[in-house]
């Protein structure tokens, strides 16, 4: 955001349905694949404003829901969007799951994460009855998995049949050859949660996507300049560098994409 606005741009950030600051008030929360509310914020912003040129960013999870969008919108994606960055995707959520669930140096994520997870459940079910109908709190309360977590609340939230069909569909991996504006995918091949057999291969990207796998950088970490004073994040620059080119084409009016 900061990097955005120091190139005279304006910058908005999305929160994900309960990533706010306080729970949403309709029964899902967001998850890997939810791309309704994406869709929606593109279709405001382009409608508000003529000839807009909107760069888009998803980091982690954000990035799994931005790439998953643009292969779902294929060659209809808004004219506007002039390209894309994904930072630290997961493209294959059934192995990162697995990696989450099974490797001990991803144990303290996994907890801290679950964590705050199992405490959103709770809160709302608390006021929705509608969601304690569906998800078994006592089984919440015990679960130490994203595998596990999966089966007892994103699935049954969202109509997928279990974990392993959540994963399957909510998978940006399989969209990445619709995707029709310029993409950049930034991932560290030392990433502790997005392991190396779940990033797509170059050979099957299509044209307009570009994959950048440095050896280190974590996962959203990519951290450069003098420590500890003067640290900042490649991965960021990177992602403005990419679209700063793209951002003084003309119009998307007038461009063939």
């Amino acid at each position: 955001m900061r990097q955005a606005v120091a190139r005279g741009w304006r910058a908005i950030t999305l929160n994900f349905r309960s990533c706010s600051g306080e729970l949403n008030r309709r029964l899902p929360f967001y998850h890997s694949g939810h791309t309704d509310d994406l869709d929606e914020v593109v279709a405001v912003l382009t409608g508000r404003e003529r000839g807009l040129r909107l760069g888009i960013v998803g980091v982690s999870l954000g990035g799994n829901v931005l790439l998953k969008w643009l292969g779902e919108r294929g060659s209809d994606a808004p004219a506007e969007v002039i390209g894309a960055v994904a930072i630290s995707a997961p493209f294959d959520l059934a192995s990162c799951a697995r990696v989450l669930d099974r490797v001990p140096r991803c144990w303290v994520y996994t907890a801290n994460f679950l964590r705050t997870m199992r405490a959103k459940v709770i809160d709302k079910a608390a006021r929705d009855r509608e969601l304690a109908s569906m998800v078994d709190l006592a089984q919440v309360r015990r679960t130490r998995t994203f595998a596990r977590y999966d089966r007892l609340v994103t699935a049954p939230l969202n109509g997928f049949a279990d974990e392993h069909d959540y994963w399957r569909q909510a998978s940006c991996g399989p969209y990445l050859p619709r995707i029709r504006r310029p993409t950049l995918l930034v991932n560290a091949l030392d990433d502790p949660i997005v392991p190396p057999d779940a990033l797509p291969r170059f050979a099957d990207l299509p044209p307009g996507v570009r994959a950048e796998f440095p050896a280190r950088g974590g996962h959203v970490g990519f951290i450069e300049g003098g420590w500890p004073w003067r640290v900042r994040s490649w991965a960021e620059r990177r992602a403005m560098e990419f679209l700063a080119p793209l951002a003084r084409e003309e119009p998307p009016t007038r461009r063939v994409c």
